[in-house]
């Protein structure tokens, strides 16, 4: 029998997911499809919120009713008819929160197998009995050692590091570890209660009561007389005392606020666990031994060297539980070490990866899955990749083809773009300036298509441009620096000049710059840009960062209407009561439970999305309610506060990074990694600079379009001809040609990098022996792609 035909693609009819327009589109299968266009156009939103979002819906179709109310389901997509779709796999760039536990070994589950070869093939202890695989894990009841609790360190404090100063009283704050406002002047009222002096200096107190004061685990409760104070009536209370050392280890492993963790961090010493050496396992799992090492010595190995060791091992063993067990361990290490990662080892912490090492990590135990017809729609692969690393990545996406999978790729680095079997061009412009489907085709066909931006950078490369190199006005030396893989290395950042940090992932670029702080002799002020989120909630929007909103809502407050009935700036916020709708609480919809289907949010029915009760909504500001003036773009609302210094200040700086497209009231849960660190360059930029400052950039062009980023470097570039200094940590060739003075660092990653291989202006670097950067660099200095 002759097998029926298939459609050898998927085609899109009517995606109309944010921005698109009614999208029309066939896409090949069996091919690495590259989706490309300027920041916000919509490829995104195509890729992921239009044909992944509707592979996953048609998968929780075949799920249990039940089972399928135990899953976070994505609502059904904003599209006509979607065919030929196979299941679908998504691998987008983003980082999980930060976890001690989390490590090399769990991220790629290689840690899994080799507690198992422990387990079943490990040499234990005459008499010892065997254990199970997970006595061998430190994030275990069964396997973390009682003492450290898996972590490895004991943390503890001593009394120079809680008293900095033995010269004050406690009144006047000797114990600097105690935090500040009403419970520190609680803590301190509490002591007087109990009898001790707080006015006499800390060091003319008696040692035994220091160290009761700082170290005691008692919690004794006592009544507190506050001293009156004429304008405020103070009532007794019951106050209980906290022992400094206490406080400063509860903050320390509770705290969910960085900031207060930090600050706890500064008066506490790290050392390895006594019970168990900094092993993390309990002593019964330590003594079981493989190739004459325990599991915690061979999770320390850089990854080749215990790849290597498992093979020799394994020919030496003759068990055939030992054999498997290892092969199928140095399988699955080759395929990480093959995207250059074999530096790393099992129990490398995962929060101090660099993003480019962790979506590697990710990539390569999608190799390993052997999965077969699928579709994997990748977000931004290259982003945070060396140009060297991009390259094992293209190989890597090569395989995934090769085994008879789609790769959808959504992708701003042009080698990446070149090596496509096919290109799916959204534009021309973002927001609603884009959303249309330009080309979709063969990557050399995309040269015809006059509209696209994409085009220019694709087909005319031309030499950088001949550029005057600025001179430093001075430099910044934050060195020696040890830390993480940087061994005593010593940087030198010229002063006023734009500076591009350069080097493979992992080889200690951001480590470098992290080095520069204000007590750095030469840092006046220091500004530091990333690309984290402006906010977490639906609340947080593109007007509440900028300040922006706190003028509209005065203008608001200023007009006749809203003076009439007595209302105030509040009044037109819609995140507290007064004004907000409370049916939504000023959330503008309503989550509807479907039960068995996907909860599905809806407009809120008596604001209509809105947010804003109708009372609030009969005040006008030139004919516009401030829900309609919150969804004015970036764009439309600088013509509309034109007269208005405040706002159109804030919202020139916005249209000069390139986000005229964005909504005032966007949420910020809806915005891009780029989008959001412009957001934060727009910020600063507004404000007025007294006095030179420092500027440090991580990665500033992830996951932005050549177009965009040309945008970028004219304000960057802009700062320093200000007078500021401009520090970026960058992969972009294109970006570090323009710069004055290049750190490259290297030459490899993990151990094999963390020194400076060369420092100099971009043409000097680009001649460097040593530097895996310099041929990458010299490409795009003379313009080839």
């Amino acid at each position: 029998m002759q097998a029926p035909s298939h459609d050898p693609y998927v085609r899109v009819r009517g995606a109309r997911e944010h921005n698109l327009d009614g999208v029309d589109v066939d896409i090949p299968r069996d091919a690495l499809v590259v989706f490309t266009g300027v920041s916000g156009s919509g490829k995104s939103s195509l890729a992921f919120g239009t044909i992944y979002a509707e592979a996953q819906r048609r998968y929780f179709e075949s799920v249990a009713p039940y089972a399928r109310r135990l899953i976070h389901q994505v609502g059904a997509p904003a599209v006509g008819e979607i065919t030929g779709l196979p299941p679908a796999v998504s691998l987008e760039q983003r980082r999980s929160s930060p976890n001690a536990r989390s490590s090399v070994g769990t991220v790629t589950t290689l840690s899994n197998s080799l507690r198992m070869l422990f387990s079943r093939a490990g040499r234990y202890p005459e008499g010892a009995e065997r254990l199970d695989s997970d006595a061998f894990s430190p994030n275990t009841t069964a396997g973390a050692c009682p003492s450290c609790h898996g972590l490895g360190l004991v943390h503890d404090t001593s009394e120079e590091l809680l008293v900095p100063d033995p010269g004050l009283s406690i009144r006047q704050g000797a114990i600097a570890a105690w935090p500040g406002a009403w419970q520190g002047k609680n803590l301190r009222d509490v002591l007087d209660a109990l009898g001790h002096d707080v006015d006499r200096p800390w060091r003319e107190l008696d040692a035994k009561d220091r160290e009761w004061i700082l170290f005691t685990d008692e919690q004794p409760v006592v009544t507190v007389h506050p001293v009156r104070e004429a304008d405020r009536i103070q009532r007794p209370y019951q106050g209980t005392y906290t022992s400094a050392r206490r406080y400063v280890l509860r903050t320390f492993s509770d705290s969910k606020s960085p900031s207060l963790r930090a600050k706890a961090e500064r008066f506490l010493t790290s050392a390895p666990c006594p019970t168990c050496g900094g092993g993390r396992l309990r002593p019964e799992a330590l003594a079981v031994t493989f190739a004459g090492r325990n599991v915690a010595e061979l999770a320390a190995l850089p990854l080749t060297a215990l790849s290597g060791l498992l093979s020799t091992a394994a020919e030496e063993d003759a068990s055939e539980t030992a054999r498997v067990l290892t092969a199928d361990l140095v399988a699955r290490i080759g395929t990480v070490t093959e995207l250059g990662l074999g530096y790393l080892s099992l129990d490398r912490a995962t929060p101090s990866l660099s993003s480019g090492e962790l979506q590697r990590l990710r990539l390569a135990t999608q190799l390993r899955s052997g999965l077969f017809g699928v579709v994997y729609v990748l977000d931004e692969p290259s982003a945070g990749l060396h140009p060297a690393d991009t390259e094992a990545l293209l190989v890597v996406l090569d395989r995934l083809k090769a085994a008879g999978n789609s790769v959808f790729v959504v992708e701003h680095h042009l080698d990446v773009v070149r090596h496509a079997d096919w290109l799916v061009d959204v534009g021309p412009r973002a927001g609603v300036h884009g959303g249309r489907v330009l080309h979709s085709g063969p990557p050399e066909e995309l040269a015809g298509v006059e509209e696209s931006a994409t085009r220019r950078f694709l087909f005319d490369r031309a030499p950088a441009p001949a550029r005057t190199v600025r001179e430093p006005a001075g430099w910044l030396r934050p060195g020696p620096v040890t830390r993480h893989n940087l061994r005593a290395a010593d940087p030198a950042f010229p002063v006023g000049v734009l500076t591009a940090v350069t080097g493979v992932s992992g080889s200690g670029k951001s480590t470098l710059v992290d080095a520069l702080t204000e007590e750095v002799e030469g840092v006046d002020r220091l500004v530091t840009v990333d690309q984290r989120p402006i906010g977490r909630t639906p609340r947080s929007n593109l007007a509440t960062y900028t300040g922006l909103f706190d003028v509209v809502r005065r203008l608001f407050t200023e007009t006749e209407e809203a003076k009439a009935r007595g209302y105030k700036a509040g009044r037109f916020s819609f995140n507290v009561p007064g004004g907000r709708c409370e049916t939504c609480q000023g959330e503008g919809f309503v989550s509807v439970e479907l039960l068995f289907l996907p909860s599905t949010y809806a407009p809120c029915p008596d604001c209509h999305g809105a947010r804003y009760n109708p009372e609030t909504l009969q005040v006008r500001l030139r004919g516009l309610t401030v829900a309609e003036v919150l969804d004015l773009t970036v764009e439309s609302a600088a013509a509309f506060f034109d007269d208005t210094p405040a706002a159109a200040r804030s919202l020139r700086t916005l249209l000069d990074v390139g986000l005229g497209h964005l909504r005032l009231g966007q949420p910020a849960t809806e915005l891009s990694g780029g989008e959001a660190q412009r957001i934060k360059l727009a910020s600063e930029l507004q404000r007025p600079h007294r006095s030179p400052t420092l500027y440090v950039l991580d990665e500033p062009t992830t996951g932005l379009h050549p177009a965009d980023v040309e945008v970028l470097m004219r304000q960057l570039h802009g700062l320093v001809d200000a007078g500021h200094s401009v520090i970026v940590v960058e992969h972009d060739m294109d970006v570090v040609a323009t710069a004055d003075w290049v750190v490259d660092l290297g030459p490899g990653g993990g151990n094999q990098g963390g020194r400076i291989v060369a420092a100099g202006p971009p043409d000097g670097v680009a001649r460097a022996a040593d530097s895996r950067t310099a041929p990458y660099l010299a490409r795009a200095l003379s313009g080839r792609p």
